[in-house]
């Protein structure tokens, strides 16, 4: 089996962006209860996993944690846990939190994956999704980073903004891509609920692109990207060749085991998936009470595995083998007609979507369901 992949949700930010529905807060004072907590749960399950390949810090804003609290959560995970000696090690980082200073201490702590949340290089489209830095501080990050040894560094960009044109998108595209990055994440701005940017839409004072402009925003991306020597290999994420992929998050897409740390987080041991408590205060409460914070668990049925597989599967460029679609009544007809429509490829044993195929794979693996 495939080492598993380690996720610890780190909930706190300094602010909470508007369009932004994860699991946050920017309660800081629980910092350090929170740390205590998440390695108190490490232990607890430990047990149900052998070895781990990668540790992925996510938010929230991980990027945001004292140098010293996160030198003491990263080497107490280690304590904890079994790791293999190539660690993925990943940190989400928002720019405005990035200093050479911290930079050098993530580095020293065997931190070597950054994905930078700089969502845009135009200050109008920062101005408008609330975050706290503007394109120079995203250059400030970014150079630091580079100084400090970071060799695979990932940029997160969102496409879709209301005023964003396809001019300002493709000069945000060609600034990212000036600094070479190993790795892009390009998302298409959507609506959460409950969120303020879902009020303001839904009053009107913020109009949304349309389905149109998004559709031209997702192949043109990939165009441009691909033209640059960039690998398309899932719906919203693009590698600076095959080794520069995730691979922690390439462990959610194949159903390989992973375990999910702190308040909202998920986890799967290959049979059986459980999610903790949402609030950090519940979660920290449980743990403090010698309880595990978990909210609710599932064991998937066979048939809602293959869903899963189906929906995930087109999702990525790897696909989805053909074994699995022959259990869909009319499959041969279903894959020639897509086959046709230019959305599937069929290749060694599996059915590969083709960008046009990303676009719409929800549609792909329905239409297999």
């Amino acid at each position: 089996m495939a080492d598993a992949g380690l996720y610890v949700h780190v909930p706190f930010c300094a602010v909470k962006c508007p369009y932004c529905a994860f699991a946050s807060c920017t309660r800081l004072d629980l910092v350090p209860s929170w740390r205590d907590a998440v390695l108190v749960e490490a232990a607890r399950r430990a047990r149900r996993f052998d070895t781990f390949d990668t540790l992925y810090l996510g938010g929230g804003t991980p990027g945001l944690l004292p140098e010293d609290l996160l030198a003491g959560l990263v080497q107490g995970l280690r304590g904890a846990l079994p790791f293999a000696p190539d660690v993925e090690c990943t940190i989400e980082a928002n720019p405005a939190d990035v200093t050479r200073g911290r930079a050098a201490a993530w580095r020293t702590l065997g931190v070597n994956r950054a994905s930078l949340g700089v969502q845009s290089f135009d200050d109008d489209d920062l101005r408008f999704l609330g975050r706290r830095h503007d394109a120079a501080g995203a250059v400030a990050a970014l150079d630091a980073l580079r100084a400090a040894g970071f060799e695979d560094v990932g940029i997160d960009l969102i496409y879709g903004l209301p005023g964003q044109t396809r001019q300002s998108w493709r000069a945000t595209l060609d600034r990212a891509l000036s600094f070479r990055p190993t790795h892009l994440s390009c998302y298409g701005l959507t609506v959460e609920p409950r969120t303020p940017l879902a009020r303001l839409v839904r009053t009107g004072r913020v109009v949304l692109a349309d389905e149109s402009t998004f559709e031209a925003r997702f192949l043109e991306t990939s165009d441009v990207l691909s033209s640059r020597g960039y690998v398309h290999y899932e719906v919203s994420n693009f590698a600076l060749g095959e080794g520069r992929q995730s691979r922690h998050n390439g462990k959610y897409w194949r159903h390989v085991p992973y375990l999910g740390l702190g308040p909202a987080a998920h986890s799967f041991d290959g049979a059986r998936r459980w999610w903790n408590v949402r609030s950090v205060e519940a979660w920290v409460g449980r743990i403090a009470r010698g309880r595990l914070p978990t909210a609710a668990s599932e064991r998937p049925t066979a048939e809602q595995r293959r869903l899963e597989i189906l929906a995930l599967g087109f999702r990525t460029r790897r696909g989805v083998e053909l074994s699995v679609l022959r259990e869909t009544p009319s499959s041969a007809a279903i894959l020639e007609s897509q086959v046709a429509d230019g959305r599937l490829v069929v290749d060694a044993g599996r059915a590969r979507p083709t960008v046009r195929g990303m676009l719409v794979a929800d549609a792909l693996a329905r239409a297999f369901a």
